[in-house]
């Protein structure tokens, strides 16, 4: 076996904090109490880890303004350099958790909110925290214009099951769903891929997708 080698942590805790540091200095990167309030989001990446997808996004659709959200500022960093990169204005970068959302984010105010490979939490005792958990599809409900959509992407097929157990337990009306993303119908915009869901593809795993509407209030 291997021995730990100590300078590997202390690499890395500097990496951490140097990543930490240019999320605190970047334009595009906010904490809560910082919101930039004047940037109106039209649509929501929540769990966005790197905030790559949100910036795919973002490229293609400059209308629209999109804020991706996450509570790792480090992940989020990863994105906010590739939106500057490219010059993208259109796009912010948040660490916040989810159930904090409303804070910056009007009721019916969204087109579109994501969930895009979210952590599975695969034990049933940490259901509670998965970002499909019915706790986090009312907020989203609360958010969404009437007659938008959340989108969910993920490889995890247990996560999805489970998903579609709670849409459906809460009324959510199902109106594109596909086990094989890639090979179905579904839009160009849902096929937006990044290089983590390449390396899904890559490792032949499918990816799972659905649309759903909140129901009528």
């Amino acid at each position: 076996m291997n021995e730990l080698n100590p300078q590997d942590f202390i690499i890395t805790r500097k990496r951490k904090k140097y990543r930490f540091a240019l999320f605190y200095n970047n334009p595009l990167c906010f904490e809560l109490d910082d919101w930039q309030t004047e940037f109106v989001p039209t649509i929501v990446e929540v769990g966005a880890g790197t905030g790559t997808f949100s910036v795919a996004l973002s490229g293609r659709t400059p209308n629209e303004r999109y804020l991706a959200v996450d509570v790792k500022a480090d992940r989020l960093q990863t994105g906010a350099e590739l939106a500057n990169e490219q010059k993208l204005t259109n796009i912010r970068f948040l660490r916040a958790r989810v159930e904090q959302l409303d804070r910056v984010v009007k009721a019916h105010s969204l087109g579109a909110i994501w969930i895009t490979f979210p952590d599975p939490f695969f034990k049933d005792r940490s259901s509670k925290h998965r970002l499909t958990h019915p706790k986090y599809l009312e907020l989203y409900s609360r958010l969404l214009k009437p007659g938008c959509r959340i989108h969910f992407k993920t490889d995890a097929v247990a996560l999805f099951d489970w998903s579609l157990e709670q849409l459906a337990d809460a009324g959510w009306k199902i109106r594109t769903l596909s086990f094989d993303l890639h090979r179905s119908t579904a839009s160009d915009v849902a096929k937006t891929t990044t290089p983590y869901e390449m390396r899904y593809i890559g490792e032949g795993k499918r990816i799972c997708y659905v649309e759903a509407e909140p129901p009528s209030l």
